[in-house]
């Protein structure tokens, strides 16, 4: 029944024939695992075009649901977390495998007469590869997706008069966007994948037009050895390899969640895809006017090289040992890609150099610049009034209601999120500026955590303010530890009185909790913006004045009412107090002085939704649980990778039997027929 089939389908098109050209085929020195690579290239591309697809069934091209909806993909939809895994390490794979073919062509001398147009068009693919590694960094629209964009397309607006252009071009406009996501996009998933698949057709014709090179020795070359089946079966070998470790890195090295793209975000470093961190790394040894000598120059020259060598070494020599030349140059690049790699891999971005590299600079640097400025600028006020001295008294209370020693240290007492304000603290600083500072601190630092006071009324402002203009007369002197309020023992609460809130009682979800924010970022974000109050790694034991507790709660462990292992709902509740702030319930025992509260840093737009998915994920991980837990894995990766191992072992046991029953029997008929 399926060979009439065949032979149906073989009448009204040339399956024979077709099958006839791509297998017979004599290969110079017979078959070897050197020969390998070229053909690993092209299943590996495959490879990416199956899971690219299967990933864009989920996949949301917008700058608002990218990051969701691959997140989403990859937790919550059986076998995501393997489609995305292997996409995602096949990427990386199939550009070393490029280079390690490149490599090997170089080697053996394969560029050279009659293989000329072979080489070009391999050289065309290496571009488009490099390129399709390119747009695809960006597609997640996460951190690292994002700033390796930023900086690449910063890098493309170097060129001399196109600089602009080419930018513009890419970004979609002037900033990364949309446009820019939408516009990779399309690059990533239908024009380049047509042009790889176009230049593939024809590198593969032209190799079959002139066949193999085979060693370099031409004592090795007069025996052959045919393609199908000895060639195909250590291709096929070298493919069960590859597949078995991107399976292996998917279920042992998840892709990491670097959180979602956060353009104002300061904090995190921006850099390239790792393929392009050699050209990133030369990019620093050229500054100012020598700028486009590293992002177009260098480019410039490496291609140059690879176009123009067959044309250029046009000796027929092939052994490496007979072409010190050639090899010590292709050693020299080598060597240098890989250590500005390297050393690219551990540098980190430097200060923005006309438009190239993104600066990184905490908010605190940035505050303590601003206060430096002021300085700098601002005459010594004259001394306090009586009026003054006595809306100072009253202000003082509105201080300590308010919970500012939350963040600001006053005699000693209190957080170091903001400046101490004692002494020389606020001597630069009108009252113009501090009033501005209290109803709406964006105006001075657009990245400070201090929520508006717009709740206070006006004079209780100008209270505020003489006090403050009170602290700066003179420096006031530390308070005894014995004698400090937060020293105090707390005490015990009425029986009718909680200590602390219930996530449904604080509000309600922001966005921050539908996100998976990274560990890493988020431990950055939580020193400089939560440990002040939470301590160190969260574990307490920061003072708060004024409330039964006496202390700030811990996260590190988090109390029960927060605690879940659901990931889901532990991101919410969470979410909830770091959304819209919280207070400690019930009358304060000490009525000199109001227990700290805690600011709503998404209501007050202090930190950003992304930052807050980060600092969560922190938090979570803190507490022994992972934000980017899969939910729904089909098959536990680790297991599935042992059943994978297990399935290809026995598969190759039984195809190495076949072939070696095979090869015997070929053996066996050829003596037959010497003898005869």
């Amino acid at each position: 029944m399926l060979s009439n089939i065949l032979e149906w389908i073989n009448d009204r098109w040339p399956v024979k024939e077709v099958w006839k050209a791509a297998t017979e085929e004599e290969i110079p020195g017979g078959s070897s695992y050197a020969y390998v690579f070229g053909s690993a290239t092209l299943f590996l591309f495959l490879l990416q075009i199956v899971t690219g697809v299967w990933q864009i069934f989920y996949y949301v091209p917008t700058t608002d649901h990218a990051y969701q909806s691959l997140s989403y993909l990859r937790i919550s939809v059986p076998f995501g977390w393997l489609i995305h895994g292997l996409h995602y390490w096949g990427a990386t794979a199939m550009v070393v495998l490029v280079a390690v073919h490149l490599s090997r062509v170089y080697i053996w001398g394969g560029y050279k007469k009659p293989r000329e147009l072979t080489w070009l068009l391999g050289v065309f693919l290496l571009l488009f590869t490099m390129a399709m590694s390119f747009t695809g960094a960006a597609l997640p629209w996460d951190e690292t997706g994002y700033w390796a964009s930023e900086v690449g397309t910063s890098i493309a607006g170097t060129t001399p008069m196109l600089g602009n252009i080419a930018e513009s071009l890419l970004r979609g406009g002037a900033k990364m966007g949309q446009l820019t996501l939408s516009r990779f996009f399309i690059l990533h998933v239908a024009i380049i994948p047509a042009i790889l698949l176009a230049f593939i057709a024809l590198h593969l014709v032209a190799f079959r037009k002139k066949g193999s090179v085979g060693p370099w020795e031409e004592s090795k070359r007069k025996r052959s050895g045919s393609f199908w089946p000895d060639q195909v079966f250590k291709d096929a070998f070298f493919f069960t390899i590859i597949l078995l470790a991107l399976i292996a890195l998917a279920a042992f090295l998840a892709p990491p969640f670097s959180g979602p793209a956060d353009p104002i975000d300061t904090t995190f470093q921006p850099k390239p895809e790792w393929n392009f961190l050699f050209l990133y790394q030369a990019i620093k040894a050229f500054q100012g006017p020598w700028e486009p000598v590293g992002t177009i120059g260098i480019p410039t020259v490496l291609f140059a090289f690879l176009f123009l060598l067959p044309f250029v070494d046009k000796n027929p020599e092939r052994s490496p040992r007979k072409r010190p030349v050639a090899m010590l140059i292709g050693f020299i690049i080598a060597g240098g890609i890989t250590t500005l790699t390297i050393t690219g891999y551990y540098s980190h971005p430097g200060a923005k150099q006309n438009g190239t590299t993104v600066a990184v600079a905490s908010s605190k640097a940035g505050n303590a610049a601003n206060v430096e400025t002021v300085a700098a600028k601002q005459p010594e006020l004259p001394p306090l009034s009586p009026a003054q001295k006595a809306g100072a008294e009253k202000g003082a209370k509105v201080f300590a209601t308010m919970g500012c020693t939350a963040c600001h240290t006053v005699n000693g007492v209190g957080g170091h999120v903001g400046p101490d304000l004692s002494g020389e603290g606020l001597k630069a600083h009108s009252a113009a500026w501090l009033t501005a500072q209290i109803r709406n601190p964006k105006s001075h630092d657009p990245k400070t955590v201090m929520p508006p006071f717009t709740m206070l009324s006006n004079v209780q402002v100008g209270e505020l303010v003489d006090y403050l203009t009170s602290l700066r007369s003179k420096p006031v002197p530390a308070a005894a530890p014995s004698t400090s309020v937060a020293a105090k023992t707390p005490q015990a609460p009425p029986a009718n009185v909680r200590l602390v809130q219930l996530p449904s009682e604080v509000g309600e979800p922001g966005l921050a909790a539908s996100m998976i924010g990274n560990v890493e970022h988020g431990k950055k974000l939580f020193d400089a913006n939560c440990a002040s109050c939470h301590g160190a790694d969260g574990k307490g034991g920061v003072p708060n004045p004024g409330s039964y507790l006496g202390t700030v709660p811990a996260l590190n462990p988090v109390r029960p009412e927060l605690f879940s292992k659901d990931p889901e709902v532990f991101a919410d509740n969470l979410d909830r107090f770091i959304e819209n702030g919280a207070a400690p319930p019930g009358p304060s025992p000490q009525k000199a002085m109001a227990p700290m509260s805690m600011v709503g840093y998404g209501k007050t737009q202090s930190l950003t939704q992304q930052e807050i998915s980060n600092i969560i994920a922190y938090i979570m991980s803190l507490n022994g649980v992972n934000r980017a837990k899969i939910l729904h894995p089909g098959i536990a990766p680790k297991t599935f990778f042992f059943l994978a191992l297990g399935i290809f072992i026995v598969l190759w046991l039984i195809l190495g039997t076949l072939r070696l029953v095979s090869s015997q029997g070929k053996t066996v008929t050829q003596s037959d027929t010497e003898k005869k």
